[in-house]
């Protein structure tokens, strides 16, 4: 099999020993695509390491073909498309994971093109329905807006009859954005972000997608309404922030941090369950897509890392191995 290496620089396509046969309850994919999450690049500089046991080889979700599968493995075989969440090893030919964290290539999509489709649509499932409890006719807040999870995210409060404003790093993202469901934007370095909210949502907003931390959730307190809610799911601005307490008390703020590589088998097969059952169905008719900025061939790893590293980009940047 051939992969890229975290710990060599440039990043090179290299050759290792196969993958051996998969385990019970494992599935062995072929792989065809697999796509770039911010994850990878912060990997890459040693600052966020793969879970115990987990592949070291970058890649969080990838696409392709089952290859093998494990004893006890029902509903797959040889031969069948298919994407994969994955807690490390998408840069690579082969893959290993649980069969439970598999779907389907939706009906009207590419196989190169469901590569963009795990990660950011089980973080965006997770963290709007699942941890923020996400109800029609609420306002949401996102930033980081047109990343993949922001562009995920957009598409289900829409999906939901919820109201989504997005906070971007470039003007021209606003537009992107609002093609794709959301009523608005503002531009983070502009410094207006706090009071186009407050101007759009007067009577606060109900939840928050937060990838950014340090000092913006501070800035999130005051515009979050009565019982609002807060998921924390990066840090990219920073890991200290300092709270109005009595802010949270008082309003009954629900501020909570959430992370999806690091969580167990059966929880990311519950994820994939849900994925399966209320957002695969949007995907196969239409009313959902995945949001493609690029594609490039796996040897040109280098340009894709630094797209991404620029924030050049609405949407994913895939990664072609075919």
């Amino acid at each position: 099999m051939y992969a890229i290496l975290p710990d060599h620089e440039p990043l090179t396509w290299a050759e290792l020993p196969d993958l051996p046969a998969p385990g019970p309850g494992q599935v062995r994919l072929s792989v065809v695509a697999s796509a770039v999450n911010r994850a990878d690049l912060v990997q890459r500089e040693g600052a966020y390491p793969p879970p115990p046991g987990a592949s070291r080889v970058l890649g969080l979700e990838c696409s392709g073909f089952v290859q093998d599968v494990g004893p006890g493995v029902t509903g797959w075989r040889e031969g069948d498309p298919a994407c994969a969440l994955l807690a490390g090893g998408g840069y690579a030919s082969q893959v290993l994971c649980p069969a439970s964290h598999l779907l389907p290539v939706p009906a009207g999509l590419s196989v190169q093109d469901a590569a963009a489709l795990p990660e950011v649509w089980a973080t965006a499932w997770l963290n709007l329905l699942d941890e923020g409890d996400l109800r029609a006719g609420e306002r949401v807040l996102l930033h980081a807006g047109a990343s993949g999870v922001g562009t995920a995210a957009i598409q289900l409060c829409r999906q939901r009859g919820a109201r989504a404003w997005v906070v971007v790093g470039r003007e021209q993202k606003v537009a992107a954005c609002v093609a794709l469901g959301a009523e608005g934007g503002s531009v983070r370095h502009d410094g207006a972000w706090v009071e186009d909210v407050r101007r759009w949502a007067p009577e606060g907003v109900d939840l928050v997608l937060d990838p950014v931390g340090g000092g913006t959730i501070p800035a999130e307190l005051p515009l979050l309404a009565t019982g609002g809610r807060i998921v924390l799911i990066g840090l990219m601005g920073g890991r200290v922030a300092e709270l109005d307490l009595g802010r949270l008390l008082v309003k009954r703020i629900r501020l909570s941090g959430s992370v999806l590589r690091s969580r167990s088998d059966a929880e990311k097969a519950r994820i994939v369950d849900g994925l399966r059952r209320e957002v695969w169905p949007g995907l196969e008719g239409g009313a959902l897509r995945p949001v493609i900025a690029a594609r490039y061939p796996i040897a040109q790893v280098e340009l894709a890392h630094r797209l991404v590293a620029v924030d050049g980009t609405v949407g994913k940047v895939v990664l072609n191995l075919r």
